[in-house]
């Protein structure tokens, strides 16, 4: 069982965070096609290598060191949450949306409209719709759900 140990990411960790955004991606996106992949492939890279070098990726490590999930907080919201397919079901994901929610002070977050168990994922733990997209932000016909911690109290 893994332990779930919080790290930042490192330089050398970028082909294998780019290796479990897209083996993620081709297991929870099925509306894509491969052309879609693809076409993101180069922006993910781009996107991934800006974040590690500004420490705002942080992963969790198998015990051989492997990273096998990854979460980014910006401004307050999450940016990126994937899971290797291998490990989703093993409280990573959950893990990470926890940490990310009471040490980074993320209160809000955009799912794929056509991503149900992203978007099931978030409504567990406590998100809530608060608006929608008709188009991503590529201007592509994928609409994004914006969602936001619902206030408690």
């Amino acid at each position: 069982m893994n332990q779930h140990t919080i790290t930042l990411a490192q330089a050398t960790d970028l082909p294998r965070l780019f290796d479990v955004w897209h083996r993620a991606v081709v297991a929870t996106h099925d509306f894509l096609s491969p052309v879609d992949i693809d076409f993101l492939s180069p922006f993910v890279r781009i996107e991934l290598e800006r974040v590690v070098r500004e420490q705002l990726l942080h992963v969790l490590r198998d015990t051989s060191d492997e990273v096998y999930a990854f979460l980014c907080v910006e401004k307050h919201k999450i940016e990126m949450l994937f899971v290797h397919p291998e490990q989703r079901g093993n409280g990573a994901g959950r893990h990470l949306v926890t940490f990310a929610i009471a040490s980074l002070g993320a209160m809000a977050v955009d799912v794929n409209e056509h991503n149900g168990l992203g978007h099931g994922f978030y409504l567990h733990l406590g998100f809530i719709e608060e608006s929608r997209s008709e188009l991503d932000p590529f201007g592509k016909p994928f609409p994004i759900l914006h969602l936001e911690l619902a206030k408690k109290g």
